[in-house]
């Protein structure tokens, strides 16, 4: 494989992230996911922190979920939501998102 071939099969690969990350209300509900920790907060949490509508909130993180970005877990009638993919996590590292354990 060639260096250039090599270089476009990463583009392929980041390709989705870079599309899930493109969205304002989509990132900032990963950000906010990913500084509170896995399954520690959910839709309304993340509706309140962010400034995003719970509505909004709730359809952007269903279509997260099933595209693999992030998962849940059900605990009585409440959704708690984590980072499920690592490509997502390592992105929202790199562009500087870190965890509450880290401040």
């Amino acid at each position: 494989m060639s260096e250039l071939e090599r270089n476009l099969a990463v583009a392929t690969q980041w390709s989705p992230a870079f599309k899930l990350v493109g969205d304002t209300t989509r990132l900032k509900l990963l950000v906010a996911i990913h500084f509170a920790g896995p399954g520690a907060t959910t839709v309304s949490e993340l509706a309140r922190v962010t400034g995003v509508k719970l509505a909004t909130a709730s359809a952007a993180l269903r279509a997260m979920e099933s595209s693999g970005a992030v998962s849940s877990t059900r605990e009585g009638r409440q959704i708690f939501y984590a980072i499920a993919d690592g490509e997502i996590h390592r992105l929202l590292h790199w562009i500087g998102s870190g965890h509450s354990a880290d401040s």
